[in-house]
């Protein structure tokens, strides 16, 4: 039960005799997973973060950075046993050390066709960088391709998003 004055994400405090609202942006750690294939039917699965509606209205996140690492496929298309370990010890480290004070938000990842990708968005590049190599620093170096563009609407993150309601149409 709340208690009076209190809403999911948002405390009213009352300041010399004044109302203020303030805003607490809480991430959550709702996803979904959407099944695709390459041209060549490798399988593709795309995993979306749900529930960022206050981190893309705050407009502090407005550049989208996009980390590619390109990986010799199973013929699946999906990672070999090395790989796919290496990827699961990176990604959650990844996370903690960008999200830690909401430096930068993991909105999404795909995994397939001989390539995982992983995508953020972030108020401060230049911090988003040191922490990326911070992170990495303990791994061989690894082929990764970075992209980083300014993307104030989250436009990627929607059209991400908007796979959800195609897949659940389609049941």
């Amino acid at each position: 039960m709340m208690a009076a004055g209190e809403a999911k994400g948002r405390r009213l405090r009352t300041f010399g005799g004044r109302n203020d609202l303030h805003i607490y942006m809480i991430l959550t750690d709702d996803w979904f997973t959407s099944v695709s294939h390459t041209e060549g039917g490798e399988i593709v699965l795309l995993t979306v973060r749900k529930g960022l509606t206050q981190f893309f209205e705050s407009g502090k996140l407005r550049v989208r950075v996009d980390i590619a690492w390109p990986y010799t496929a199973e013929p699946d298309g999906m990672p070999d046993e090395e790989t796919a370990r290496l990827i699961e010890d990176i990604e959650p480290k990844l996370r903690r050390i960008m999200e830690k004070d909401k430096l930068a938000i993991l909105t999404g990842n795909y995994t397939g066709g001989g390539q995982k990708d992983w995508t953020f968005y972030t108020r401060h590049l230049p911090s988003f960088g040191e922490r990326l190599n911070e992170c990495l620093a303990p791994y061989p170096t690894l082929p990764l391709e970075i992209h980083c563009e300014e993307d104030p609407d989250w436009s990627d993150y929607h059209e991400m998003l908007a796979l959800e309601t195609d897949d659940s149409d389609e049941d």
